[in-house]
């Protein structure tokens, strides 16, 4: 299931990559190459970075390459390892689940009730801020995945020394 999620992650990030380019790309030709630049595409290329930066944070804590402190990690022994690794798995998976998941669902719901809806394009609000929960549950299914691992190994290595090869 993991597996499957990777690769529909990647592939929607990928899409939505694609079409930042285009649309930046529009709102350029249409911004120096005509008399009437595009008055919607500025709003789509807003909401495009925030559906591609929560759902690259996802992305990027399921390759493990957020910002880490494994240096200090290293220094410990294996049993210590898989207790802080457990710990911090523990704790992004609390924070996704209160925060991202419980509070972006709330926020969702409130800007649904509330009506409110962009400018340009005329969207919903709610339905832009709906990726806050969605990327909440990714980390929190990678977070436990990470922790089955950790938990399941024989000899756990840090995932530091795993990449290179140590």
């Amino acid at each position: 299931m993991i597996k499957f999620m990777d690769k529909i992650l990647s592939f929607t990030l990928s899409t939505l990559m694609a079409l930042m380019v285009l649309d930046v790309t529009w709102q350029i030709i249409t911004r120096f190459f005509t008399d009437s630049p595009s008055s919607w595409s500025e709003e789509v290329a807003r909401f495009l970075l925030i559906w591609i930066g929560l759902l690259g944070a996802a992305w990027a804590y399921r390759q493990r390459a957020h910002l880490g402190l494994s240096y200090v990690v290293e220094k410990f022994g294996q049993e210590t390892q898989v207790k802080i690794a457990i710990f911090s798995y523990l704790m992004v998976g609390f924070f996704a689940i209160t925060v991202m998941i419980y509070g972006g669902t709330q926020l969702v719901m409130l800007t649904l009730e509330l009506n409110q809806s962009s400018a340009s394009l005329g969207l919903k609000i709610g339905y832009i801020y709906m990726v806050i929960p969605i990327s909440g549950i990714l980390i929190t299914l990678y977070a436990i995945d990470f922790m089955k691992t950790a938990l399941g190994g024989e000899h756990y290595v840090h995932p530091h020394l795993e990449e290179e090869g140590e």
